[in-house]
């Protein structure tokens, strides 16, 4: 083989191997699933975030319907104003429950979104009245060790 055959073969292997990172990035970061299509925004307040962060998926069901856009303090509730954007062709009504959740090894959280049964469906702009904010581990080891002292006594 001669050395310009070898160098061709070399520089082959590293951009497939750049390639392979890129996508390994995308997977990891959840950005390739996502489809950008037409989407309206929600808003919900939570008491503690944890984690979430900016981007973050939000799915029901499993499925991912859209992403979190904003995240800001409230300054007269004191409470996490989340804005989401979720795709137009899912459409939910407005007794929708919106949990923080944690998936992956990693501990990525994610809003969850429980339909509820009304009849009428959440529009753009609207808020999303029930949530329930992210479990922070810390805390259930302290109530879990309170309890234990208290049984003790």
């Amino acid at each position: 083989m001669t050395r310009t055959t070898l160098d061709l073969w070399v520089g082959i292997f590293v951009v497939a191997g750049f390639a392979a990172l890129t996508v390994l990035a995308l997977k990891v970061g959840n950005l390739s699933t996502y489809n950008t299509s037409e989407t309206y925004q929600l808003q919900a307040y939570f008491s503690n975030i944890g984690g979430l962060k900016s981007q973050a998926s939000i799915k029901s069901s499993g499925v991912l319907i859209g992403r979190v856009s904003q995240i800001s303090l409230d300054s007269e509730r004191f409470e996490a104003k989340v804005t989401m954007l979720i795709d137009k062709r899912y459409q939910f009504p407005k007794d929708t429950f919106a949990n923080i959740l944690t998936s992956g090894l990693l501990g990525e959280q994610y809003i969850g979104l429980m339909p509820g049964g009304d009849e009428k469906f959440l529009k753009a702009g609207d808020e999303i009245k029930k949530t329930q904010s992210a479990m922070v581990l810390e805390d259930l080891i302290g109530k879990f060790l309170y309890s234990k002292a208290e049984d003790s006594n």
